[in-house]
């Protein structure tokens, strides 16, 4: 009796392990580029589970990339570029609603993180689904000291370090929240930011994209290989 006691035990165990959900969430984002991996920061929940719940919903497959800017970032989620006809402005759509700032210290403009377009609205809320992901370039003391007298903020010794050596664009840290960035597949954006475009930044060949959520098993594989 003792022993089955004991084996049941083991497998309640064995199962509980199974069943406990990923520490992370994760999106895939599919191009003609290639495709990225995205986690989604838990620091920022809002934006993490809004992005999730459009992603769901297939609200982001078929809009474009409509705004790129080489060494600064690409821009999509627009609902207005699905379908949207050459030469034509993008950037306008929304989804009527908007995301508090969830500005956190710890999570600065380093290359490749994903983050919050917005508009101009003095408590710099979040648009509700335009989205960027950073390319930036590597920069000097200089060009960051004069990126922390444009953003205001101080920024930290660790954090200059990595602009110095992998790159990014702290001048945006503290006025656009960022909520994600990309563990795999970061030559994605390097490749939608270097096509040619228009007077309007816009791709003169439109770069759609598919976005999906993983699943909660491929979501544990990636925080095991991430090592989190």
């Amino acid at each position: 009796m003792k022993k089955l006691f004991t084996l049941f035990i083991l497998l309640i165990t064995v199962m509980a392990a199974f069943a406990k959900p990923p520490k992370n969430q994760y999106v895939r984002i599919k191009t003609s580029y290639g495709e990225c991996i995205i986690r989604l920061y838990n620091e920022t929940p809002q934006h993490r589970d809004n992005f999730i719940k459009l992603a769901k919903k297939g609200f982001y497959n078929g809009t474009l990339f409509h705004r790129v800017i080489q060494d600064f970032m690409i821009q999509g989620g627009d609902p207005d570029s699905k379908n949207a006809k050459p030469n034509i402005e993008l950037g306008n759509g929304d989804v009527g609603y908007t995301i508090p700032a969830e500005f956190r210290d710890s999570l600065f403009h380093k290359k490749g993180v994903l983050a919050a377009a917005r508009d101009d609205n003095p408590k710099k809320a979040s648009s509700g689904c335009q989205f960027y992901i950073v390319q930036g370039k590597r920069l000097t003391d200089t060009m960051i000291n004069k990126a922390e007298k444009r953003s205001g903020r101080k920024i930290p010794e660790w954090q200059r370090q990595y602009y110095r050596s992998v790159g990014g664009v702290p001048h945006l840290d503290g006025n656009y929240t960022v909520y994600g960035e990309v563990v795999a597949g970061l030559d994605m954006v390097d490749l939608i930011a270097a096509v040619k475009k228009d007077e309007n930044d816009r791709p003169l060949v439109d770069v759609p994209m598919t976005v999906e959520v993983l699943s909660k098993k491929e979501c544990k594989q990636m925080d095991k290989l991430l090592q989190l």
